[in-house]
């Protein structure tokens, strides 16, 4: 998808990103989707933002 946006704008949201360690992209995803929650827009099956970066370490087994 090509998304026109004003380079001021683009570098401004590309800063904000960086400062919550994600891309231009998930801003972009993080922001609208926030948008459509609070217009009550936001489709009922949609699923979380997948988290990204290390995965969490396994829980090892417990003794008994």
């Amino acid at each position: 998808m090509l998304l026109r946006l004003d380079p001021s704008v683009y570098e401004a949201l590309a800063r904000w990103a960086s400062d919550e360690l994600r891309s231009a992209n998930a801003q972009i995803e993080f922001l609208l989707r926030r948008a459509l929650s609070e217009a009550g827009r936001l489709p009922g099956g949609v699923k979380p933002i997948p988290r990204r970066g290390r995965p969490p370490a396994a829980k090892e087994p417990s003794e008994e």
